[in-house]
């Protein structure tokens, strides 16, 4: 019995040597855009939420840190770089993804797109997947329980550190970009 237990151990210590000390993670989930997820978030019936999106101001995030009131705003905040290239901008205005973070149809230009909130689509974009909540969101997928939760993720770019911020009135402005899925 000794032995055996002698043997296991040597085994896991070459197998924790030819690993690197560690069970290797999945790789991380990549962000796929906007484009892909139109895919199927375009449809009336599935309710349209490519389209409320395309009409927010979300859609224009990104645009807005390439008008002169942006130039303005990163001088006077003492910005080094440009607006749309400022990490301090480009937080809330878009997601930022290097290659290794983003597949080929991702575009940063496409502002404060999905995955900004649902977190990176990589693994729950497929139509499967999709069509299993308790699926989608164990791949990834990024759901919010109540308006509570809704309103502190809105509050995470819409707060007072921003230099343009005004009152943000959540009851006001959720109805505006609201993207339910229709009961089937």
């Amino acid at each position: 019995m000794k032995h055996i237990i002698s043997v296991i151990v040597a085994l896991a210590c070459l197998l924790m040597i030819t690993t690197g000390g560690a069970a290797k993670e999945p790789p991380a989930n990549k962000y796929i855009g906007v484009k892909s997820c139109s895919m199927c978030h375009k449809a009336e019936k599935a309710g349209n939420q490519f389209g409320v999106w395309q009409k927010s101001k979300h859609a224009t995030a990104y645009k807005t840190l390439t008008t002169p009131k942006a130039a303005e705003v990163a001088k006077a905040k003492g910005l080094k770089k440009a607006a749309n290239e400022s990490a301090e901008c480009l937080q809330c205005h878009a997601i930022t993804a290097d290659a290794a973070q983003a597949e080929k149809a991702f575009d940063v230009k496409d502002g404060v797109q999905c995955e900004m909130c649902h977190g990176p689509g990589s693994a729950y974009k497929s139509p499967t997947t999709m069509k299993d909540k308790a699926k989608a969101v164990a791949a990834g997928l990024v759901i919010y329980k109540d308006g509570a939760a809704i309103e502190a993720k809105c509050k995470t770019c819409h707060n007072d550190k921003s230099p343009t911020f005004k009152d943000f009135k959540f009851n006001e402005l959720w109805p505006k970009i609201k993207h339910s899925k229709p009961k089937s």
